[in-house]
């Protein structure tokens, strides 16, 4: 695994608060109705993909998730001006603005979406993999999934036949606690999801999903067995987000005492823990990144208020092939 060092966390720092950062705008934003439909905020999870991206090769290595997807394609390189133009239904967006919250997309940086069909992705993820093993392209697809995505019966298909043909293949279950609000105990007899693999004879175990090098740790031991070609891995991330689980959830399900133990173990604060203990920057070299991230998430929203709306025609452009489909309005 590549070493994990004082500009480790220094990175993971920044990242992670800027992702936060991007969110929270988005949050406000949306209260204002400039992005709308369902919004999905990752707040929590950040120390999950943090700990991945450091495992990754992101020169050759695929993502693909479900609709909470904002911040993952920032990770693997993919502009956040134009992240968060696709929000606001801009043309500059990743996807001219058709996409939305829950499908950002990247050819270029191999980041797959966005899906809004609960565990829909999961097929998909096995699928990029069989293609990187047909054609020898030496490269992993991290999966990942959310706690109600595991009761879709398509993941057990999808595992068996990723053991059967050992595809280089991570899944990745994020477990925040709640499937929108309905907790594991709610939905199945068990609450080790990660012995869901077992059955299949995949390599299986639990992670602490809010610490990045530990994140880290696993998601190295887990890629390099896939890129070696002795098959997939199924971790089970366990981690909490702070909202709910998207903007309408009025989250009775959960009380304020719970959420408040849980922000105790913010992975964002527990890094710059780490970087203060080890004396790696000072609270003015702090202030710094922190005046950084602001003016990047200004400069997005800057850049997606002022991006132009898409032509009416480009929506029926990628829809449909036939130029001259009868059923297009005459006058578009």
């Amino acid at each position: 695994m590549k070493k994990i060092t004082k500009e480790t966390y220094l990175k993971w720092y920044e990242d992670m608060l800027f992702w936060r950062k991007f969110e929270d705008k988005l949050a406000q934003v949306y209260i204002n109705q400039k992005v709308r439909g369902f919004l999905h905020l990752y707040n929590g999870q950040e120390a999950v993909l943090a700990g991945a991206l450091h495992a990754m090769d992101l020169e050759k290595d695929n993502m693909i998730t479900a609709y909470r997807n904002h911040v993952q394609p920032i990770g693997m390189g993919v502009d956040p001006r134009k992240v968060m133009a696709e929000l606001y239904g801009k043309a500059t967006g990743t996807s001219q603005g058709l996409g939305g919250s829950m499908h950002i997309f990247s050819k270029e940086h191999r980041f797959f979406g966005g899906h809004g069909i609960v565990g829909g992705q999961i097929p998909l993820g096995a699928g990029i993999a069989f293609a990187d093993k047909y054609f020898e392209r030496d490269a992993v697809t991290l999966t990942y999934m959310g706690d109600g995505a595991v009761r879709q019966g398509s993941l057990h298909e999808t595992f068996n036949m990723a053991m059967l043909w050992k595809l280089p293949v991570v899944f990745c279950c994020e477990n925040n606690g709640y499937a929108m609000g309905t907790s594991v105990e709610r939905t199945a007899n068990h609450t080790e999801i990660w012995k869901l693999g077992l059955g299949y004879e995949m390599p299986s175990k639990p992670v602490d999903g809010m610490k990045p090098e530990v994140v880290a740790k696993e998601m190295d031991e887990a890629i390099q067995r896939a890129r070696r070609g002795d098959g997939p891995t199924f971790l089970e991330i366990r981690t909490y987000r702070y909202r709910g689980h998207s903007m309408s959830d009025a989250q009775h399900y959960r009380t304020k005492e719970e959420l408040a133990k849980k922000q105790e173990e913010d992975p964002i604060t527990y890094v710059l823990h780490k970087i203060y203990e080890n004396k790696w920057a000072t609270e003015e070299e702090i202030k710094k990144i922190d005046q950084r991230v602001k003016d990047l998430v200004s400069e997005c929203e800057k850049y997606a208020e002022e991006s132009p709306f898409p032509e009416t025609n480009v929506m029926y452009d990628s829809v449909y092939e036939q130029e001259d489909y009868p059923f297009l309005p005459h006058k578009l």
